[in-house]
């Protein structure tokens, strides 16, 4: 029945392999179980609904992306999108005297789910992803690896913020930092060696050393700075909290007064869902291999319906924008190359539904392993792209390599790489090699650059 559905031997793997490469997707990404409540609750949610709609609206958007799309790709709320809803557009809103914010937010977020839904049909987003110059994916597909890199050293304080230099070295004493250095170096070792699933087992290792840790009080728990249990605490049950405080809670009254502001709030969710999702699909495509020798993407319609549709379904439930995870990238790593692999995730989904208390105890330091081993595998991408030639092409994959991290958004890097793409083929006399779609693409990022210059 598997080979029949997802074609394991024609994409070289097996059940086996798809099921722990799901389950490693799965790990890497569980923090959003317990990340995106907490962010949503700020907003005025209720955090326990937030759970819930997070877990079924993940499963549910994972479960068509295997099926219909067959790639392993898994999808949960955005990270950097849940922020802006919560912190941004809520507290906006209020300004306003409106005492519900998060409903009108949830309300934009269906709206915008609706319009990926029509311009998936009308393959725009398709003929996006297989116009982007071969030179500008490899870019992106590296600079996602040192995104998530940073990602990863981040959770664990392995890097902190400074405001002399940016950025400078966390307290190597800590046990966090020091037990996700030695996660990575397990997982380094298992590699060399050729261990099935050794990036899961890095991030279950890094966790159980970290529970002795906490056993052995080095580890000192201490809820009010961020620092908790590592040990899973099952005293409040196992059944999944009630979806009812934010299931179908939209509010239209707002729209018809207030036109303009619901169309810069819808404007921002769909630039970052739509750019974010394409270099999502890019970097995982690149990183299992599944594009085809010109650089396109076979099947990348089904994939961004996928997007679009759990969006929809997540607005429903009661989350925000529902996106393709490149935590995926770390499945792709361990083999997966099918939609068994995401149908393995949405599984795990479902099941933590009925395990929250593990799951939601799994620290970051311990999928910071996992985040920095599959960054250096994604760099490896940097030795397809061209640095000579056509400038457009080098600059231009450049930019968007470098942007990522620098600026701690992927879809800030495409924006950039974009652009400079575009004007350099302009000021080359190349105009004509320029896809229309790729002045479609320009144009919505000069509209993004004009708004954040006026701060919209």
């Amino acid at each position: 029945m598997f080979e029949k559905i997802f074609h394991l031997k024609e994409n070289h793997t097996d059940v086996k392999t798809e099921v722990m490469a799901g389950i490693t997707t799965f790990m890497t990404m569980a923090y959003i179980l317990a990340v995106n409540p907490s962010i949503l609750s700020a907003a005025g949610m209720d955090q326990g609904a937030v759970f819930t709609a997070t877990a079924v609206s993940a499963a549910f958007a994972t479960i068509i992306m295997g099926v219909f799309a067959n790639y392993p790709v898994a999808l949960a709320s955005g990270m950097g999108l849940n922020a802006y809803f919560a912190y941004t557009v809520c507290p906006q809103l209020q300004e306003m005297g409106i005492t519900d914010p998060w409903k009108i937010a949830l309300t934009a977020i269906l709206v915008e789910g609706i319009i990926f839904i029509l311009l998936s049909l009308f393959k725009f987003r398709e003929t996006l992803v297989n116009s982007v110059p071969a030179n500008l994916k490899f870019g992106i597909s590296a600079g996602i690896g040192l995104f998530i890199a940073i990602v990863g050293l981040k959770g664990a304080g392995i890097i902190i913020a400074d405001p002399s230099t940016l950025v400078a070295l966390g307290d190597v004493s800590s046990p966090a930092v020091v037990l996700a250095f030695v996660g990575l170096l397990i997982i380094g070792i298992m590699w060399h060696f050729k261990v099935k699933g050794a990036i899961l087992w890095g991030i279950l290792i890094t966790w159980v050393l970290g529970i002795i840790a906490e056993l052995t009080g080095w580890y000192v728990v201490n809820p009010e700075a961020g620092v908790y249990s590592l040990i899973p605490n099952f005293s409040s049950g196992i059944l999944p909290p009630s979806l009812a405080p934010t299931f179908f809670q939209f509010d239209f009254s707002f729209i018809a007064k207030n036109v303009m502001n619901f169309v810069v709030i819808v404007f921002a969710f769909l630039f970052v869902d739509l750019f974010d999702t394409v270099g999502t699909l890019i970097g995982v495509a690149d990183q299992g291999g599944l594009l085809t020798k010109d650089g396109k993407l076979p099947k990348v319609g089904a994939a961004l319906m996928s997007d679009a549709v759990g969006t929809v379904a997540g607005a429903c439930l009661g989350t925000s924008t529902v996106t393709s995870y490149v935590e995926s990238t770390a499945g792709v790593a361990e083999g997966g190359r099918t939609g068994l692999t995401a149908l393995s995730t949405a599984g795990m989904f479902i099941l933590a539904l009925f395990l929250s208390p593990i799951f939601l105890a799994i620290p970051s330091f311990a999928t910071t392993p996992a985040l920095v081993f599959v960054g250096l595998l994604m760099m490896k991408s940097v030795l397809k792209m061209k640095f000579d030639g056509d400038i457009a092409d080098v600059l231009g994959g450049f930019v968007a390599l470098i942007m990522m991290p620098f600026s701690y958004s992927i879809a800030n890097g495409i924006m950039f790489g974009i652009v400079a793409w575009v004007i350099l083929k302009v000021c080359t006399g190349k105009i004509k090699e320029i896809h229309p779609v790729m002045w479609v693409s320009f144009g919505l990022f000069v509209l993004r650059i004009i708004t954040l210059v006026l701060h919209v």
